[in-house]
């Protein structure tokens, strides 16, 4: 998951002074913060230090992520006259990340880069709503009121998407992630008709580069299915979803069944080891149902986490799947 390494002591201290983006947009801070939880848990893979609003910093837009708060936009867009102002994104708009990749490649060897973007709806969230909200009651409006003006902000937000992504994997990133976090919010008809085709072309213009391309979201239980059909690899599961009721939804979609990620309650980490020893395993067994499993938290790592604690996460989780078959 993103934020893997923000309950770091070292996280907290690289990052003094210094704002989420502008943390984002040097390679130096990139590099070292994406490194530190590899380094402290032996994870299997990388999670590449950026942000979903990023690209939306890079082509102009008056954005800032305060803290305690989130992304905060200066000027929503609502209108066509907004509409203008979301453009593709070059990767002259954000050597930085190109620089950050290929950097890290290096410094990993072997162990696996994962890229990630925001889909188009949760980003267009932000910019609709001017900042993060519980009911997306303005993004909602605009779909149902005005979705030409919808269905063409979602498509721009794709490309930018596409074109983030694309620089990812062409610096040497080995997997992409979309995380559409807030569409869980959204009826399965109004998933279907107003998100789904977005996310779709994201997916579909990266098809040929071949790496594997996961999908994310929170509370979107009811959406498993159609997110699996709109064109991902594998497909993430928050903790309200048990992984084999998971991967049968996804199966009756008709996508078949697709590998899984997830799904431990982050607030399970503070219940102490012996109610978290058979969660993990109960997780363990149940996402043996899919044709592949990475484990993961149901969502983004607490900030006070402890770090002992999700090392031994780590460890015990490693240890188990060292006796699995491969599938």
């Amino acid at each position: 998951m993103r934020q893997a390494g923000r309950s770091l002591p070292e996280y907290r201290a690289i990052r003094a002074g210094t704002t989420m983006l502008e943390s984002c947009m040097r390679p130096d801070l990139v590099v070292e913060i994406t490194l530190q939880p590899v380094r402290r848990y032996g994870v299997d893979a990388a999670i590449f230090f950026s942000d979903i609003v990023l690209p939306l910093k890079a082509v102009g837009f008056d954005i800032e992520i305060k803290p305690g708060v989130g992304p905060v936009v200066a000027v929503p867009v609502r209108d066509a006259a907004g509409l203008d102002s979301v453009r593709p994104v070059t990767p002259a708009d954000v050597p930085y990340t190109t620089d950050s990749v290929k950097q890290l490649v290096s410094e990993l060897g072997g162990t696996p880069l994962i890229g990630f973007a925001g889909a188009p709806f949760t980003v267009a969230s932000y910019l609709v709503e001017g900042g993060p909200s519980k009911d997306h009651a303005k993004t909602k409006a605009l779909m149902h009121g005005d979705p030409k003006l919808w269905h063409a902000l979602a498509d721009r937000l794709a490309d930018v998407a596409i074109a983030y992504l694309t620089v990812q994997i062409e610096a040497g990133a080995s997997a992409i992630q979309l995380f559409d976090s807030w569409a869980g919010g959204l009826s399965a008809r109004d998933y279907a008709e107003f998100v789904q085709p977005h996310s779709a072309k994201v997916f579909d213009a990266l098809a040929s580069y071949g790496v594997p391309r996961l999908h994310f979201g929170v509370n979107t239980g009811e959406l498993l299915g159609l997110m699996s059909e709109a064109g991902a690899d594998v497909v993430g599961v928050d903790w309200r979803v048990p992984l084999d009721e998971a991967v049968r939804r996804i199966s009756a979609a008709g996508s078949g069944p697709k590998p899984v990620q997830g799904n431990l309650d982050p607030a399970l980490l503070f219940a102490g080891w012996d109610a978290l020893e058979p969660e993990l395993d109960r997780i363990l067994a149940e996402g043996a149902a899919a044709p592949g499993h990475i484990f993961n938290l149901g969502h983004g790592v607490p900030p006070d986490a402890d770090p002992e604690v999700l090392h031994r996460v780590v460890r015990y989780v490693q240890e188990k799947s060292a006796h699995v078959p491969a599938a």
